[in-house]
């Protein structure tokens, strides 16, 4: 019998480990974040983020010890304090006011694998060459133009590049790499998938999570917005 839970108890120590990392990172970039977290009768946890610097949906899956019936917004540091050091889980903290992104999710399927995507060592290499154009780009301002909305431009025009002819904006690629989801290894199995056609989702998916974001009506890509809430695994 599935039962609604009221701790998470993990199927191996190191699902809590990665699951661990993956909220600390996303307190380095938002120490107020929420984590979205849903289960729904199986064992496989899907744990919901935005980092905000990315404008993107952060999704990490874990393997629960047993079948569990979840649906629940909560605090990622407050997760983060009660997940226990040997591994074995850690209680739910209270449920918190989610903001806006954590009612609209990507969708259960069906997801289609798209085309074109490079090999994650090119996607690395990408990434290498953006942040070093930036860095030029930047200390070659003038002082009297050296703004944060100066170069918050240059950002957003970088990494809203898309990859290869995919449609994937590197921003993307960056919050997986930042979030410990692209990882140099030989053969690192990296995919890109759709779902909702023109106006449905992106999801780039790699064996530690996934990244998604929404396209906008016209084709473009925008961050989450406007879909029903389901669960997914990284």
């Amino acid at each position: 019998m599935t039962v609604p839970v009221q701790s998470l108890l993990f199927a191996d120590p190191r699902e809590a480990a990665d699951l661990a990392a993956f909220l600390g990172r996303l307190l380095h970039y938002d120490r107020a974040a929420a984590v979205r977290l849903q289960a729904g009768g199986g064992d496989a946890l899907a744990v919901f983020g935005r980092p905000p610097s990315f404008e993107v949906l952060a999704i990490r899956a874990a393997r629960l010890a047993g079948p569990a019936t979840l649906d629940v917004t909560v605090s990622a540091g407050e997760l983060l304090e009660t997940l226990d050091p040997d591994g074995a889980g850690g209680a739910l903290p209270a449920p918190v006011t989610g903001p806006p992104w954590t009612g609209v999710l990507p969708p259960r399927g069906p997801w289609h694998e798209e085309t074109g995507l490079p090999r994650p060592d090119a996607l690395r290499t990408a990434l290498d060459l953006a942040v070093a154009e930036f860095r030029t780009r930047d200390e070659a301002l003038p002082d009297d133009r050296r703004t944060r909305a100066e170069r918050d431009r240059i950002g957003r025009e970088i990494w809203s590049r898309q990859v290869g002819g995919t449609g994937l904006p590197l921003r993307a690629v960056h919050a997986a790499q930042s979030l410990g989801f692209l990882r140099p290894a030989p053969d690192f199995p990296v995919s890109l998938l759709s779902a909702g056609g023109a106006a449905g989702w992106l999801r780039l998916r790699t064996p530690f999570g996934s990244i998604a974001l929404r396209r906008d009506p016209v084709g473009g890509l925008g961050g989450p917005g406007g879909l029903t809430l389901s669960v997914g695994r990284g």
